[in-house]
């Protein structure tokens, strides 16, 4: 077994990369080749893409990033801004090798914390992140059946949405998106990611990276989703909306036109994505229909006694948060992107 690195100009390695990842049932699209070029072009870490090979032939990945961050210290994460990380591997000494790598790799960086977003658990004796879970769903075959299985009191909302003329419309830039999306996190106290981001989410992942816009009756955008495609996955990643978003339904109708734009590309699972427990997208993505799995991001701990907590639900960023929904949505946009590299 080696252990080798994928160089990111190295596009044959990146296509053999890419073509164990589809075909492995543990890998996922936040495990896509693609993800390294991102990382190191919009945000600047260093990456090192580990894989596992035998008589040459893969047998296991893991991306990693080294965030090196002025505000929360130096850490080892698989992946940032992913969700799902951590190995996907078709044979466990694939897969230990792999994680004694990491490892060997986080004590070399010298970083506070090497962390695995799995979402099995593997290591019952390393400390984890229990704050997040997952929503996923098969759909049925039908548009018909997909609204009947909609509990009834979002299924009204859907049908609000309709009556209310609303329309999707799927959008060649992200101009939209970003503006809604911009807006609505600032609105939480959060910073925003860059523009150009979204651009390069575009560009590197083509025909899988979509954005559905909602406008109203008038024309006027009020809801955007920017979503990925994954073998029969169709995965809602990053979504804003406007004030008027609410009294319009237009965030449940948005979802529900993607779920018919996804049925019709012969999509078979609907990830609702990642959700911390207790908040409002979780009891929203519940009163879907959708039951929450829970994420294992298993953690070793270096510089550092504790987890980090790096999250808006963390009491001790409330007067951060409530600072950041006063400054003006120009310069948190402009500010938003140095701040929020250092997250992940």
């Amino acid at each position: 077994m080696q252990i080798r690195r994928l160089d990111p100009g190295d596009t044959a390695a990146a296509a053999r990369w890419d073509d164990f990842v589809l075909a492995t049932p543990a890998a996922t699209f936040c495990h896509r080749a693609g993800w390294q070029r991102i990382l190191r072009g919009v945000f600047r870490h260093d990456t090192h893409y580990l894989y596992a090979e035998s008589a040459g032939r893969i047998e296991g990945v893991l991306p990693l990033a080294h965030v090196d961050s002025l505000l929360f210290g130096k850490s080892l994460v698989s992946l940032p801004f992913a969700v799902y990380g951590g190995v996907a591997a078709t044979t466990e000494p694939a897969a230990q090798a792999l994680e004694h790598e990491a490892q060997q790799l986080a004590q070399r960086l010298r970083v506070a914390h090497l962390e695995l977003r799995h979402v099995q658990r593997r290591h019952a004796d390393w400390p984890m992140q229990d704050l997040y879970v997952t929503f996923r769903k098969r759909l049925e075959p039908t548009e018909e059946a997909n609204l009947a299985a909609i509990p009834r009191k979002q299924r009204a909302m859907v049908r609000k949405g309709i009556k209310n003329g609303l329309r999707a419309e799927f959008d060649a830039g992200v101009e939209r998106f970003f503006a809604l999306y911009a807006d609505n996190v600032h609105r939480h106290g959060t910073p925003a990611l860059p523009k150009r981001y979204f651009q390069a989410l575009r560009d590197e992942f083509g025909a899988d990276c979509e954005v559905l816009t909602v406008c109203s009756a008038e024309g006027r955008p009020v809801s955007s989703v920017l979503a990925f495609y994954f073998r029969d996955e169709v995965l809602p990643y990053y979504a804003g909306d406007d004030l008027a978003a609410r009294d319009l339904a237009a965030n449940d109708f948005k979802y529900w036109a993607l779920m018919r734009h996804a049925l019709a590309r012969g999509v078979a699972v609907f990830d609702y994505g990642r959700s911390k427990q207790g908040t409002g997208p979780y009891a929203f993505k519940k009163n879907w229909g959708f039951e929450p799995t829970p994420l294992h991001y298993e953690y070793r701990l270096y510089r550092r006694d504790a987890v980090p907590q790096n999250n808006p639900a963390n009491a001790k960023f409330k007067l951060m948060i409530e600072t950041w929904r006063r400054l003006p949505l120009g310069v948190a946009n402009w500010l938003g992107p140095y701040v929020v590299r250092n997250l992940g």
